[in-house]
């Protein structure tokens, strides 16, 4: 009974600061504000480890949420995007790059370690990677995560500022109408059923993915039509909120200390390219530069692609980015740092 009060103390407090950011006017108040009220929470030394079924309940309706923005005419213009992941593929190499030459000369890294921080979000296979290397994965592990909260919490403000996004503090699915029970059966089940497939095929972000598909298909076929519950989405972002909290539980103030200023280089270095390619990847796609900001911002695929979802951005443009981002990142790490290692052995 104390564990399960604890859970719920926890929820509650997430769902807290995602209210307090939704009082005061702040872009993707329910996502930003429960993780940062989570992570606040966590520094009181009375958090507790997030279940694997609440995250995956959380992805599983967030996904659902996500594929409602699929309509027909939405998939006829995935023909744009060629241009657009070519430019995705450069710009991770440039961030990767640039944001390694920072960590190496700046910060006098080793060249290995540097790599691994500097990789534009994939934390799972990167950390995985880490590990298996024998890499310094609590600083690894620093840098990728202050490049996600720095991200959650700023990135929605930049993105109102241009000009970009939508009616950030509506309700997701706010004034539409609502899908009926056999409608939320057949994409939440199908959803999660999907997922369970991807997660045996070791595929990022399984659960979240499996759901986004099912509900995609389900809606841009029109079997379909309405949207999740606009308090169950909301519901879901603040669980998604606290599962972004969660990667910085086990984090050592005086590491973080050390490590701050490389992660705040590398950080700027790397948001600096990602700012010149998505401008690119605006022109070349024919989409907003909100859109592209997001796509090519180097977050966490669920992260990024949530956030599109709050910002009332294209899901499916944001999302193809960001699962190609992850895709090619989790080829091509685990050969680089290897010959890397071998190379200064």
């Amino acid at each position: 009974m104390p564990l399960i009060l604890a859970h719920i103390a926890q929820i509650l407090i997430a769902g807290l600061g995602g209210l307090v950011f939704y009082w005061i006017g702040v872009p993707a108040a329910w996502l930003s504000g429960a993780a940062i009220g989570a992570i606040l929470w966590g520094l009181t030394k009375h958090s507790v480890p997030m279940p694997k079924a609440l995250a995956d309940a959380a992805m599983l309706i967030s996904g659902a949420a996500m594929g409602a923005a699929v309509t027909p005419a939405a998939i006829t213009a995935m023909g744009r995007y060629p241009g657009s992941l070519v430019l995705l593929v450069l710009g991770v190499a440039a961030i990767s790059w640039t944001s390694t030459l920072w960590l190496t000369r700046i910060s006098g890294w080793r060249t290995a370690d540097a790599v691994l921080a500097s990789v534009p979000g994939a934390l799972s296979t990167v950390l995985a990677v880490a590990a298996d290397r024998k890499a310094d994965v609590p600083s690894v592990a620093i840098v990728q995560n202050l490049r996600l909260f720095v991200l959650i919490a700023l990135l929605p403000s930049i993105v109102v500022v241009t000009g970009g996004g939508g009616n950030t503090n509506v309700l997701i699915g706010q004034g539409m109408p609502i899908e009926s029970p056999g409608g939320l059966a057949i994409i939440l089940f199908g959803g999660l059923g999907l997922g369970l497939v991807f997660k045996k095929l070791k595929v990022a972000a399984p659960i979240l993915l499996g759901s986004m598909v099912v509900s995609s298909a389900s809606h841009g076929t029109e079997l379909v039509t309405g949207v999740i519950p606009p308090v169950i989405a909301t519901c879901g972002l603040v669980l998604i909120g606290l599962f972004i909290a969660e990667r910085f539980r086990n984090i050592q103030r005086s590491m973080l200390k050390r490590a701050l200023i490389a992660a705040l280089g590398s950080f700027s270095v790397g948001m600096g390219i990602a700012v010149v390619f998505s401008a690119l990847a605006a022109w070349a796609a024919d989409v907003s530069f909100a859109n592209s900001l997001v796509a090519f911002a180097p977050g966490g695929l669920e992260a990024m692609t949530v956030l599109a979802l709050v910002l009332g951005l294209d899901p499916l443009y944001v999302g193809i980015h960001h699962l190609v981002r992850f895709l090619s990142i989790g080829l091509v790490l685990p050969f680089l740092i290897g010959w890397l290692q071998r190379r200064n052995a």
